[in-house]
Formats: C-alpha cells, structure tokens, sequence
C-alpha cells in the first residue's frame, strides 16, 4: 500500500436555503428535521465519526445556528433533566455535543456545492479530507465511508461513492463514466457529468452524496467557472481531477455502493426515510407497524367503496 496521508477530517456542506421542505425550513434548517427523534445531521456526524472521523467542519449559512446549538452543551436542559433523574434523555441530550470536535465556517452566498467545499480550504489545509452531504443518509451496517477511506489510502488521488440506478433517473445527479479495476467494487473515473439528459449518460452510475477529496481539489475549484444551474459544481472540479497526473493529486475512483441508503432531500424521500427508520426501533417497531398495517388496510377499503 502506498504512503498517502491519513484522512483524519470531515467537511459537512449545510448552507442550502431547504427551499422543498418550505415553510417548515423558513425558520428550522433543513438539517434539523427529525427522522423520528434525531435531527438528519446527526445521523451524518455519526457516520463520519464511526469512520474515525471526529474533526468535523460544518459549512453553514445564515439562519443554521440552531445546528450549532445542537452539537453544543445544553446545561440548563441537562441540570433540569439530571434533577428529574431522567438518565436516558439526559444521556442522549449529552450525545451530540460528545460526538466530534465540531468547527464552523459559513458559506457567504449560495454559490454551489463546489463553492461550499471551498470554504473548507484553510480548515483542511494539505490533507486529504472526506465530505459528506446531508441530504443522504447511509445505514450504520453498510460501512460506505471506511471502505472509501482504504481506497484512498490504497490508491490515492479522490475517491467518489457510486450508486447504480435506473436510466430514467440519472438526469437527477452526477452521472460517472467508469472503467474497471482489480477489485469488483472499485472502478477508475474517466469522465463526469453534472444531470445528464437520459440519452447523454455516460452509464447507469450516478455519484451519491460521499467523496474522499485530495486537497489538490481545492486549487482545481477557485479556477472552476460557474457550471449547470450558475454555481461551481464539485463535478466539474472531479472532472478535472479525472484528468490530471497522480503527482498532482490527480485520479478519481468510485466505491460501488450496493448497500442501504435513504435520501431525505424531498418530501416523498423524507416521509420514506421516516417510516423505515421508525420501523426498525426496537422501542417503536411493533406498535408503530401494526398500526401501519391498520392504517393502509383502512385505506384499502375506502379506495374500494
């Protein structure tokens, strides 16, 4: 295995306005929307520090202190609960502001994916760095991230995380032209493509929302003009990256990811996300799926009459 740098940081993007979740968003970050009784972000801090991740920088925007405050200590909600001897919530109200070494740094427009990570630069420095986006939710039991990790300490250069989907909706995210490597799960970069049409994907694989970067991205994003939709596209720098020599920091490689992912950025996604997480809690599952059982059942029947 080649000497690479370790990946010891993780950069969180949640600076996005939550524009689809409208009006709950206006006030609430998007971020902090529960699955069940857990903010979405936290579920994303938990992975990284899981993948031994705990220095986490979280970009955000105006209106996202409610994010901080979350991964800070509450000490009157605690004293009031240690009081009342209630241990489990105290206990989980403590496991947030336990988690990581959290920073913050704000993205000062909304210029794009590429743009936020950017933010990141002087936090990062010359290390390589993971970034994870909010929006999708990888289950704890399908390790995505660490397997991420040992490619890059194997190969170097960034590696993507793939997902294989069908071809009506690749026009949704970045689509990857890939090749083969060794290892049935890892396969080499060759082209990047930001919403194709369906006709114009390079393949069926489509980049979710988990990269390992080489620092070179950041020198690569400040000379990345505007691309799809007016912002600076992490695609295009990846693009870039696809091209250039290892020396640089160059090489992209994609993970394929066959494991279990939710998608919590639209509405229809979110209530999915809800019901599986709620249907797998140990202290909910069985009330909660015969009640789900009744429920559709009922529908059924009005649907029928």
């Amino acid at each position: 295995m080649a000497d690479f740098a370790p990946v010891r940081k993780a950069v969180v993007p949640a600076a996005g306005l939550g524009t689809r979740f409208l009006p709950a968003t206006k006030a609430t970050p998007k971020e902090m929307l529960p699955i069940v009784d857990k903010p979405a972000i936290q579920y994303v801090v938990e992975e990284a520090v899981d993948a031994g991740l705990t220095d986490v920088l979280m970009v955000t925007g105006r209106n996202k202190r409610s994010i901080e405050d979350h991964f800070d200590r509450a000490y009157e909600l605690e004293e009031a609960l240690n009081a009342k001897g209630d241990d489990e919530r105290l206990a989980a109200v403590r496991e947030s502001a336990d988690l990581a070494i959290m920073h913050y740094v704000r993205q000062g427009e909304p210029r794009g994916l590429g743009h936020a990570v950017f933010c990141a630069r002087q936090h990062v420095g010359t290390e390589p760095f993971a970034i994870l986006l909010g929006d999708d939710m990888i289950d704890a039991r399908d390790p995505l991230l660490k397997r991420m990790i040992e490619v890059r300490n194997q190969y170097g250069g960034s590696v993507v995380a793939l997902m294989e989907v069908e071809p009506d909706q690749v026009s949704a995210y970045g689509c990857a032209a890939i090749e083969a490597t060794d290892e049935d799960d890892v396969v080499r970069i060759t082209d990047l493509v930001e919403k194709p049409a369906r006709e114009e994907a390079p393949s069926n694989w489509i980049i979710i929302g988990r990269y390992v970067c080489d620092p070179a991205v950041f020198d690569v994003l400040e000379k990345t003009p505007p691309g799809r939709g007016g912002e600076i596209q992490l695609t295009d720098a990846l693009r870039t990256l696809a091209d250039m020599p290892a020396h640089e920091g160059g090489g992209v490689y994609g993970v394929k990811f066959r494991g279990r992912r939710y998608d919590s950025g639209n509405k229809l996604e979110y209530l999915k996300t809800v019901v599986q997480f709620a249907s797998e809690r140990e202290d909910l599952s069985a009330e909660f799926m015969a009640w789900l059982r009744d429920f559709v059942r009922a529908q059924d029947t009005v649907k029928d009459a």
